[in-house]
């Protein structure tokens, strides 16, 4: 009889709970209860956090970039190179592109003289989020789309918007450029005047 009775006691315990009101905690639909929700036919999915935080106008959050290094670079002759984008050019590579992992690349461009029109004066665009063109030595005269011709003289600088169309017209004997560029690997486009 007494396992009888511990049945019993467990119905009616069972009874009890079913009768009594049932206290429910308020809490934030996750993803797969949303996701199940949405699935029922006649109820509305509700926002995942991710998209409540965009509809309130907050940006999302930025990727993590691997740590950047220290780049020290000082001017040595022999550090100009004729491996760069043009054959008319040599650079000074600052070593940016390795300290910060391809974010962003910056070089001193020596133009070799003299300037041949018919070969810098190409119309052309660069595939980048940022590139800056500071004159150090000389003077270059380019060609920027909505701009026109403009003549950069040693303390000159300039941005060129993504996929800006521009030329080098002319350029002095003794020009030397300082060149950021985001990121530091592109692609270049030549176009056809």
């Amino acid at each position: 009889m007494a396992k009888k009775s511990r049945s019993t006691t467990s119905s009616s315990s069972r009874a009890a709970a079913k009768a009594a009101p049932r206290k429910v905690a308020k809490t934030r639909p996750t993803a797969k209860t949303a996701a199940k929700t949405a699935a029922k036919p006649g109820r509305a999915a509700a926002p995942s956090a991710r998209k409540a935080l965009v509809s309130k106008g907050r940006p999302a959050p930025a990727p993590r970039r691997r740590k950047q290094k220290v780049a020290i670079s000082h001017h040595r002759e022999e550090d100009f190179r004729a491996d760069g984008l043009r054959a008319y050019a040599h650079y000074r590579d600052l070593g940016i592109a390795d300290a910060t992992h391809g974010l962003a690349r910056a070089h001193v461009i020596r133009m070799l003289p003299p300037c041949n029109p018919q070969e810098v004066s190409k119309l052309h665009t660069h595939a980048v989020d940022f590139q800056m063109v500071y004159v150090l030595k000389g003077w270059v005269k380019s060609y920027l789309e909505g701009v026109g011709e403009t003549l950069m003289k040693e303390g000159s600088c300039w941005t060129q918007p993504p996929k800006i169309r521009h030329m080098i017209l002319d350029y002095s004997d003794d020009v030397e450029l300082l060149e950021v560029i985001l990121p530091a690997d592109f692609k270049t486009v030549e176009l056809s005047t």
